[in-house]
């Protein structure tokens, strides 16, 4: 089985040592920056597979890094943070985290959201060339999303997806006409009890959209049904 390998970014030695730890222990490669340059050096040579990023970090922040690592990359990325305000949150999933993490933070916690990201990634990215493709594919108004090589097209155009937004569109796509509530669509696709969901289901959503340039087009692929959640007709 090849190995895992988690790019920690953290300019406090003692907390990316214990998050080091956890993770070793539970069979994973880890490699460790105290800064933004030091983490893109490390990216540039490694496979990376899951990123936990430092917000608060001298010279380039976490924020910063994250987008210009957006740019490229669709892996996992657990932002780090001593803030815990909603609008914090709302920056860092905003600019293409897949979910944050307040410090100070439970290790096992930490981890068990690591074991999650890999999931839906390694879910979304699979390694089999065997697979026929056709077979999960979906095409609706416009938009063909194919599950197992995870590629999105809107009208033709490919977009780049984390794999949070793929699950968020793919389970709209593939419910056509049914309405969902932001509190089912974060349970059904991080797997977990409600917790903010609102604010976070609509970030992601808001994402979604601007990748899918829906503010360019009349007919909109996915529509708000207000007070309710969001859907995608037939």
């Amino acid at each position: 089985m090849p190995e895992t390998n988690i790019l920690v970014i953290d300019d406090e030695k003692e907390i990316a040592e214990l998050v080091e730890i956890y993770l070793v222990s539970d069979g994973y490669k880890v490699f460790k920056a105290s800064s933004a340059q030091e983490g893109f050096d490390i990216l540039d040579k490694e496979n990376i597979q899951l990123i936990l990023l430092d917000i608060m970090m001298p010279g380039m922040d976490g924020l910063e890094m994250c987008r210009i690592i957006r740019e490229t990359r669709n892996i996992p990325i657990i932002m780090l943070s001593a803030k815990s305000t909603d609008l914090d949150k709302i920056m860092g999933l905003g600019i293409g985290a897949d979910d944050y993490v307040t410090k100070p933070f439970n290790p096992l916690e930490l981890t068990a959201r690591v074991k999650s990201q890999l999931r839906r990634y390694t879910k979304l990215n699979p390694n089999s060339a065997a697979q026929e493709n056709a077979k999960n594919e979906i095409s609706i108004r416009g938009l063909v999303i194919n599950k197992d090589n995870h590629k999105v097209t809107v009208y033709d155009e490919e977009i780049k997806l984390t794999p949070i937004e793929f699950d968020i569109l793919y389970l709209l796509a593939s419910n056509p006409g049914r309405v969902f509530s932001t509190d089912e669509i974060f349970e059904r696709v991080w797997n977990e009890k409600v917790y903010e969901a609102n604010n976070t289901v609509m970030v992601h959503i808001r994402r979604l959209r601007g990748k899918m340039k829906e503010d360019e087009r009349q007919n909109k692929i996915i529509t708000t049904v207000w007070g309710v959640g969001y859907k995608i007709e037939k």
